[in-house]
This record gives C-alpha cells, sequence and structure tokens, in this order.
C-alpha cells in the first residue's frame, strides 16, 4: 500500500509537490480551527450556565455582569456588554444594540482562516490541472520524436501519469473542502447559542417575575 502511494506521488511529476503542501497547511488549519471552536463552545457552556444564567434568574444582574467581565469567554464578552447597559437602565433596545456590537467582534475570531480552506482547495485543484496539462504537452511533444510503433503504448502511458496530478489536486480539494463545511457549520452553532442567550437575558428583562427556565450554550 504504502509503496502504490510513494508511486503515484513520484509519478505524478513537480506538480504533486505544492499539492502536498496546499494539503498539509489545509490540514494545520482544519485541526487549528476545530481545536478552538471546542474550546470556545466548553467555554460559552460553562460561564453561562454556571456563572450568568443562574444570577439572571435571581435578577441579580450586578453579579451578573462582573461574572462576564471576569470570564474570558466568547460569551462573557457578549454578555457583559448587554448586562452593561441592563445595569445602567438603558431601554432594551439600547441592551440589544450592546450585544450585537459584542457579537460582532466576536465574530472574526470565530471565522478566522476558515475562509482558507476554499481557496486551499480551489489552489489544490487548479494545481493538479495545471501539472496534467503541462504533463500532456510534455507527453505528446515526446510522441511526436517517438518511433511510430510505440506511439500509442507511449501516449497512453504518458497521459495515465499526468492524470495523476488532477486525482492527487481533487483528492486534496474534496476533503478540504468537506472540512470547511464542518467548520462553518459549527461557527454557525455558536453564533446561534450567543443569539439565544441575549434573546434569554432581554426575555429575563422583560418578565415581571424571575423566570426558573434554563438553557444550554452550545
Amino acid at each position: 500500500m504504502l509503496e502504490t502511494i510513494v508511486r503515484f506521488f513520484q509519478e505524478g511529476g513537480p506538480f504533486m509537490y505544492p499539492i502536498a503542501v496546499v494539503l498539509a497547511l489545509g490540514l494545520a488549519i482544519t485541526l487549528e480551527r476545530f481545536i478552538f471552536l471546542a474550546s470556545v463552545g466548553r467555554k460559552n457552556r460553562v460561564t453561562f450556565e454556571r456563572a450568568i444564567l443562574p444570577l439572571l434568574q435571581k435578577r441579580d444582574y450586578q453579579r451578573a455582569m462582573k461574572a462576564a467581565s471576569h470570564s474570558n469567554s466568547a460569551i462573557g464578552s457578549i454578555m457583559g456588554a448587554g448586562l452593561g447597559r441592563l445595569v445602567s437602565n438603558s431601554r432594551r433596545e439600547d441592551i440589544e444594540y450592546a450585544m450585537e456590537e459584542g457579537l460582532m467582534e466576536v465574530l472574526p475570531r470565530l471565522e478566522k482562516r476558515t475562509q482558507y480552506l476554499a481557496t486551499l482547495a480551489n489552489i489544490a485543484t487548479l494545481l493538479g490541472l495545471l501539472g496534467t496539462i503541462i504533463g500532456l504537452i510534455s507527453a505528446f511533444t515526446a510522441v511526436a520524436a517517438a518511433d511510430p510503433a510505440q506511439k500509442a503504448s507511449l501516449l497512453s502511458e504518458s497521459i495515465s501519469v499526468a492524470m495523476n496530478t488532477t486525482a492527487f489536486g481533487l483528492m486534496s480539494a474534496i476533503p478540504l473542502l468537506m472540512f470547511h463545511a464542518l467548520l462553518q457549520t459549527r461557527t454557525n452553532e455558536i453564533v446561534d447559542s450567543f443569539e439565544m442567550a441575549g434573546v434569554k437575558l432581554l426575555n429575563l428583562v422583560s418578565e415581571p417575575t424571575p423566570s426558573r427556565a434554563s438553557g444550554a450554550v452550545a
């Protein structure tokens, strides 16, 4: 199996190496983003469920704001902005705007480098096609000077080798696009959890009595 992979890589020509670099870079970004988003989701759950939500249900907004401001989580930053307006007796609209502003500050960190995966997938595909085209040009040039009896076999062999770069480019691009979609989905889930937490805060503020509802943040 390993020998087959090595032979496939060697027969693909020089364009196999930049495609491999693109694939390695994409996998590194994917791993870093998955770890980061998992950490953000875990911190959000702990901060909101254990520190902020119980205080909100008790209508202890001062302590809830302190808990949010002392937290290093994204949800703490967003809720802290809204609670700051709430403590200063701002209108509901002002609280909502403050949380939206906090979300806009957090969102770039969540989406950071994720878009590179789609770009790297396109680059891998294009490098594969370019390698194949250059390989075909070289193949036809070599066949033109070859013995007529060997032209058919030489041409088919050269085309088979040249197509290796396209195959490797697609093999690299497909998982990168899949990882890009998965990271986008996970990012959207986290953003939805921010919005849900903001709605819970606004609903608790609007209720005449403390709410006994509980919820979870992704």
